[in-house]
């Protein structure tokens, strides 16, 4: 098979969450035990970090990958989803996986792992766990894709799990409420290994993992205690960090959430220095400065041209949305234009309602079995003050939004992820 007959074969026998939705999730980590024990547990070869939460965690696995590469570690990736190519998930110190790998993968083993019937993601978490392996990495940061308790990564054994936040965001299948969501989450949690805690959130959320940090004798940090010095500054084009060890750290990531994502990681590498990890203060500087270079990070409040000036994120769920709402609003723009599409099984009138109505939309839907009829997404729309057009692709809306905007507008392109995806591809 070639490259893209592997990814056609692996789309059509293992179908993808990000694609189809919940049909695709399978819960319980029988599959990912199995796969595990066929390919002989190459996890336990290097070192590993465990990255969940609600948002942030991407960002905050490339920057902690960064800061460990620029330490000298060999730094294995895997984070989900891609944007533009299905080997973004899957890197070694920001190299993607070579493509001869993933056809040589499939091809020498499919008839081991087609009778376990495993999901898209329970497969490419163990290519990639195996190409880590392979490529003898001295540690891997694996990022969770949905949960935590029965996410099929939670097999690892990590020197250190990091929960970032708790947002209401898959309620069908973690639970409707922040603490059920966060006892999810906290699975993640693993007897007397330390877990850094990003956002404290509620009081009934942070029990629920002091509970559980209790009962497994991990000990526990919360970031916002931990660096309760810790103050930010955001310009047009960086954050300026100041916290104890890190005076005037600048920031690459632009989004409003990134403080609060790089106390998270700063926290954590206070306790990886803790654990015995050698992290030297200017790898820390280096990672936040050139994170994107140095890992491939694509997709937070992103740039992609300067005149109209057009911006996207990942952003796609309220508590998400939230930031990129207030961020939007805080950009100097003389009309704001809108490229808004969402996935089907979202909470839309709870992102709709934070939205400026100040704006000109363009709905529309990414080329994804997931994806909200842009009519339908209009019309949610509607009840919120938010008026626009709507557009059959992506493409579509941006080239209209391009079309109608001056050079001192701003045209901000989400909603969700699989929209930057769709968009990524018509700005290189």
């Amino acid at each position: 098979m070639t490259y893209n007959e592997t990814l056609d074969y692996l789309y059509r026998q293992m179908p993808e969450y990000q694609r189809i939705g919940h049909m695709a999730y399978k819960e319980g980590l029988d599959n990912s035990l199995a796969l595990d024990k066929i390919f002989n547990h190459p996890h336990r070869r290097y070192k590993t970090i465990h990255v969940g939460g609600t948002n942030g965690k991407g960002s905050t696995s490339h920057l902690l990958a960064a800061i460990l590469q620029e330490s000298g570690y060999k730094v294995g990736l895997y984070t989900s989803p891609h944007l533009i190519d299905f080997r973004e998930r899957i890197r070694v110190n920001g190299t993607m996986i070579e493509k001869d790998f993933v056809v040589d993968f499939v091809e020498k083993y499919k008839n081991l792992f087609e009778p376990v019937m495993p999901s898209f993601f329970e497969l490419t978490m163990e290519m990639a766990f195996l190409w880590f392996a392979e490529q003898r990495v001295d540690v891997a940061v694996i990022e969770v894709g949905l949960g935590g308790r029965l996410d099929s990564t939670n097999i690892i054994s990590p020197d250190m799990s990091i929960i970032t936040n708790i947002g209401l965001d898959h309620t069908r299948l973690l639970g409707d409420t922040l603490p059920k969501i966060a006892s999810e989450k906290a699975g993640i949690i693993k007897p007397f290994t330390p877990v850094v805690i990003g956002e404290t959130g509620s009081t009934d959320v942070a029990q629920v993992f002091i509970d559980k940090a209790k009962l497994l004798e991990a000990p526990v940090v919360f970031a916002e205690h931990y660096m309760s010095n810790f103050a930010s500054e955001r310009n047009e084009t960086t954050w300026l960090f100041q916290c104890d060890g890190y005076p005037d750290l600048k920031g690459e990531l632009q989004g409003m959430a990134q403080d609060r994502n790089a106390r998270t990681v700063l926290t954590a590498v206070e306790v990886l220095l803790e654990t015995g990890y050698n992290i030297p203060k200017e790898a820390v500087y280096k990672g936040f400065a050139h994170v994107t270079a140095i890992t491939g990070l694509m997709g937070r409040w992103q740039q992609l041209r300067s005149s109209p000036k057009i911006v996207c994120d990942i952003a796609h769920n309220a508590h998400g949305l939230q930031y990129v709402a207030k961020q939007l609003l805080a950009e100097n723009y003389k009309t704001l234009h809108i490229i808004f599409g969402m996935a089907n099984d979202k909470d839309v009138d709870s992102v709709l309602a934070l939205m400026p109505k100040d704006a000109r939309y363009y709905f529309t839907r990414a080329s994804v079995e997931r994806a909200l009829d842009e009519k339908i997404l209009k019309e949610h729309a509607a009840v919120y003050g938010l008026e626009g057009t709507t557009f059959a692709s992506v493409s579509g809306a941006i080239r209209a939004a391009i079309e109608n905007a001056g050079e001192d507008d701003l045209i901000f392109i989400g909603g969700s992820s699989f929209v930057v995806a769709d968009a990524l591809p018509l700005f290189t």
